[in-house]
């Protein structure tokens, strides 16, 4: 990775900041040093590596590509020796400064955010939280050290991966409230025609598991459109007379706005809910305190709220 043998783990450390914080005044700022000192220290890097690392794009700073293919890979040296030089046990959790990045569907930030970042301010106040919302496409985040967990329907197939499993959750349906579906029976044929629905797919999807259970009883519904997230379709939903859906763990979301959910009439599959994370960071105590606080509000029951 360098032209150099004199490369010292000073200069991967500054390295991990500067593709992390992406300016040389963010990473000055968290590594304790002047501006001057950090742009000599970035000049060191680029002659170490024989890239400019960091390019000026408008008026912020962009890594080149080799940065971004070595990224995981200096964040991953940097954590081991972090943990060489640190056994987990007797870490202490706020003297840690890091920056975790977290990959999800907005739900995740919007119904766990707020617990998540107050419980890092008591326990971790140095853990800065990054909420990194899913793609309309996918890429091996957690490999390439984009993310450092993702969390909610894990559908990753990287074999090095590591998963687990917290719940199973269900889909309701979700309506303004006063409206006219509420009045009587929600039968499948109500469902399907009481008015028009809105589906979140970040793929733009216009069909999902729902039709696919009306088709089997011969009924349609009529879907008028898409948005990309759980939270944008509920401000939809609350000023309109569409039916929309919401998962059983993201009901108090809707319950907030004043919407209602009720039992979809349909046999529709579960979801698996949970997290997953590189191999990487399985040594890590920050990370595992980072895992434990996932778990304990994705677990059903009173440590979810």
């Amino acid at each position: 990775m360098t032209q150099s043998t004199d490369l010292d783990l000073n200069l991967l450390v500054a390295l991990d900041v500067l593709l992390e914080e992406e300016s040389v005044q963010g990473a000055a700022r968290r590594l304790h040093l002047s501006e001057p000192a950090m742009s000599r220290t970035l000049g060191r890097i680029r002659k170490a590596l024989g890239d400019p690392v960091l390019v000026r794009a408008g008026r912020r700073m962009v890594p080149t590509p080799h940065a971004l293919a070595v990224r995981a890979e200096v964040g991953a040296v940097v954590e081991r020796a972090r943990a060489l030089f640190a056994p987990g046990r007797d870490t202490d959790l706020r003297t840690v400064t890091r920056t975790f990045t977290v990959l999800g569907h907005d739900m995740i930030a919007a119904t766990h955010g707020a617990v998540l970042l107050a419980r890092a301010a008591r326990e971790a106040p140095g853990i800065r939280l990054r909420f990194l919302s899913e793609s309309h496409t996918d890429a091996p985040y957690l490999r390439q050290g984009i993310a450092d967990l993702e969390v909610g329907v894990i559908d990753s197939a990287a074999p090095e991966v590591h998963v687990e499993t917290v719940r199973e959750d269900r889909m309701l349906g979700v309506v303004r409230a006063g409206h006219p579906l509420l009045e009587g029976e929600v039968t499948p044929e109500r469902f399907a025609g009481a008015a028009g629905h809105l589906i979140v797919s970040r793929r733009g999807r216009q069909r999902g598991p729902v039709d696919d259970a009306l088709a089997g009883l011969g009924l349609e519904r009529r879907v008028v459109g898409s948005v990309g997230s759980y939270p944008a379709s509920l401000f939809v939903l609350r000023d309109t007379d569409l039916i929309g859906l919401i998962t059983e763990w993201g009901r108090p979301l809707a319950d907030a706005l004043g919407l209602v959910a009720f039992e979809i009439p349909l046999p529709l599959p579960t979801i698996t809910v949970g997290f997953a994370w590189h191999p990487r960071h399985d040594a890590d105590p920050a990370h595992a305190w980072l895992r434990g606080c996932v778990r304990e509000l994705l677990t059903p029951g009173p440590a979810s709220g």
